[in-house]
């Protein structure tokens, strides 16, 4: 028998609902690339074997929404490390339940955790995990977190696998700084804030900037691929939750680098993921 839900925790319970229902009408229209020959019927029947079941609970205390792009069931250890995420996630969220010893919080704790397939080819798959997570205090946690599973391989694709060199990263963290420092400025245009209040806003901004740039593979460790229609990979969208280069009301932030600038340094056992790079004019003869 389901428990009844009070009426305070509708809302709450609501936008969970209504974001599980956007995040799967979003994966059923996601182009795929055009040589992708995948059906989706044999990917649902392949979810369902493998629980990669929906969640939505509800108590007085807390509330849970969890969503699963069904397709990743096609990959049982792209599945696992989601569901490994999920249940991570979960764990924190009851380990501070448990803390109240039964007290009610003011607000029901909360989880919401969409995963979405943002990429798949014949060569990899991959998948965002975006949400937040309520523990008290003045707003929830956001969660961000990235997939990127090879087929042939069998394995995740991680930064510094990517980019085994740590000098590699200097060109990336150089490209994505300047993204991130036009961004700012341009905020900070539209907000029109000027003179002193400007300068100091700035100095704030770009502080978390290049601290959370800093080139090393830890700094990069969210990222995924932006597929050409061909299914190789033309630019690697690197993604910063709040707080690495922005302040908590900047929202995650993301920024394209294109593949000409990553080729240099991307270990050789990955290069054939990226499409051919066109020649610069100085390449070029004459």
């Amino acid at each position: 028998m389901s428990l009844p839900v009070a009426d305070h925790l509708m809302p709450r319970l609501l936008a969970i609902c209504v974001a599980l229902t956007v995040v799967a009408g979003c994966q059923q229209n996601q182009p795929v690339a055009q040589d992708d020959e995948v059906a989706h019927p044999q990917a649902n029947a392949s979810a369902q074997a493998s629980g990669l079941h929906d969640v939505i609970e509800t108590t007085p205390a807390y509330l849970i929404g969890i969503s699963y792009p069904q397709a990743a069931a096609k990959y049982p250890p792209l599945a696992d490390a989601l569901q490994a995420y999920a249940a991570a996630c979960r764990e924190r969220l009851m380990r501070a339940v448990q803390a109240l010893q039964g007290r009610k919080p003011a607000m029901p704790y909360d989880l919401s955790l969409q995963f979405s397939m943002v990429a798949e080819t014949p060569r990899l798959a991959a998948v965002a995990a975006s949400g937040s997570s309520y523990l008290g205090g003045a707003h929830g946690e956001p969660l961000e977190q990235r997939f990127v599973w090879l087929v042939a391989q069998q394995q995740m694709l991680a930064a510094e696998q990517l980019i085994p060199d740590a000098q590699g990263w200097r060109p990336v963290s150089d490209y994505v700084r300047g993204v991130l420092r036009d961004r700012m400025e341009q905020s900070l245009d539209e907000a029109g804030v000027q003179g002193e209040a400007r300068e100091a806003a700035r100095r704030l901004r770009m502080a978390m900037i290049e601290q959370g740039t800093q080139p090393d593979a830890r700094h990069f460790a969210l990222f995924e691929p932006v597929i050409n229609a061909d299914g190789s990979i033309r630019a690697i969208r690197f993604v910063f939750p709040p707080y690495q280069v922005g302040p908590y009301a900047d929202g995650t932030q993301t920024v394209d680098v294109p593949a000409r600038l990553l080729l240099p340094n991307v270990a050789p056992a990955y290069r054939a993921l990226f499409g051919p790079v066109p020649r610069t004019r100085s390449q070029g003869s004459g």
